[in-house]
């Protein structure tokens, strides 16, 4: 399982012409899932993006995590993030887990992310056409990969 998360100043997802999920301050979160993904790496990449700490404290140094300010969190499912670009110009998606082993893992992971947070999150529709807006505050972008725990 890997995640992308970006610290946003604020982000959106839209689905035909309807805002579904709206935050300001906080972590906008891309997830991608592959077969053998399991509730372990959920709990292991939720602890790690939840306490990851990325956000500003008094002095202006990144030393606070999404949950230490409080922050709100989108989860957006997203298997181009397991696109395989080795050969040609096309990529490849074999490696993403197909929706009857990816939907339940991605309900655990926002259910998870809900449980540790304490307080609902928001998310995208999984295999919807989604457009994600976002102001990412920084620039920060961190990609977690739970199969190469560094």
């Amino acid at each position: 399982m890997k995640v992308v998360l970006q610290r946003v100043k604020e982000a959106s997802v839209t689905i035909n012409n309807q805002v579904v999920a709206q935050i300001d301050q906080g972590l906008l979160i891309l997830v991608g899932i592959v077969e053998e993904d399991t509730q372990e790496d959920i709990n292991w990449l939720v602890n790690k993006a939840l306490n990851c700490r990325i956000f500003s404290d008094e002095n202006d140094v990144m030393n606070k995590s999404v949950k230490d300010c409080n922050g709100d969190v989108i989860v957006v499912s997203q298997f181009t993030l397991h696109a395989s670009t080795k050969k040609g110009n096309r990529p490849s998606y074999i490696k993403a887990a197909k929706p009857d082993v990816a939907i339940p893992l991605y309900e655990s992971f926002v259910k998870t992310c809900e449980a540790d947070l304490q307080k609902p999150i928001q998310t995208g529709q999984f295999g919807a056409d989604m457009k994600v807006a976002l102001v990412n505050d920084g620039p920060v972008t961190i990609i977690i990969d739970s199969k190469n725990k560094e």
